[in-house]
């Protein structure tokens, strides 16, 4: 199944953690996980999809990046029936 995860900045986001995110998107896509992600133009934050095996995992996908464990986003996953 398919997740939409978003990542929306907070009053706390610090810029330093761009990089660890990258790296952390790059090892989702290196384990076959992830399939698409960017920023907004608005620089309000961004969103990925992931490929997962239901809700829970996606979830614990996106509780553990890094944008989200320094406090400078909030994430949420959403199922999605893209086609």
């Amino acid at each position: 199944m398919r997740y939409l995860i978003m990542a929306m900045r907070t009053p706390r986001f610090q810029q330093s953690v761009v990089d660890a995110h990258k790296q952390f998107l790059a090892q989702l896509k290196a384990d076959g996980v992830l399939e698409l992600a960017g920023p907004f133009t608005d620089k309000s934050g961004g969103a990925y999809i992931v490929s997962a095996r239901d809700l829970e995992a996606a979830r614990a996908i996106a509780l553990s990046d890094p944008v989200h464990t320094s406090g400078s986003s909030e994430v949420s996953v959403y199922e999605w029936n893209a086609v």
